[in-house]
């Protein structure tokens, strides 16, 4: 089934708080979502933190092209039918897809 929303986090070197901010979306109360992580070059534990997410989380890595090339390379990446921004060092509370 397709997802309703296509969660895209651009990321760099946010390995420190990117855990957090995932962890944030895998616990909404809405569960109709996808989760598209953009690396957009990081040098940092980043792409290891988001390996244990395995198949929740799909992980992109670019070549570092700012923070808009990255949302925009999530945007061609999603399958969902909105998409949300997440910053790598924000999160999100429980209810914020459903509302």
């Amino acid at each position: 089934m397709m997802p309703l929303v296509s969660v895209i986090i651009p990321t760099f070197n946010c390995g420190h708080y990117i855990n957090s901010a995932i962890g944030s979306v895998l616990n909404q109360t809405f569960d109709s979502f996808e989760v598209i992580v953009i690396d957009d070059g990081s040098l940092d534990e980043t792409r290891t933190v988001v390996a244990q997410y395995q198949t929740d989380v799909r992980y992109i890595y670019q070549e570092n092209a700012g923070v808009s090339m990255a949302r925009n390379h999530g945007i061609k990446e999603s399958q969902g039918q909105y998409i949300a921004f997440l910053d790598a060092d924000d999160i999100w509370l429980p209810h914020k897809l459903e509302r």
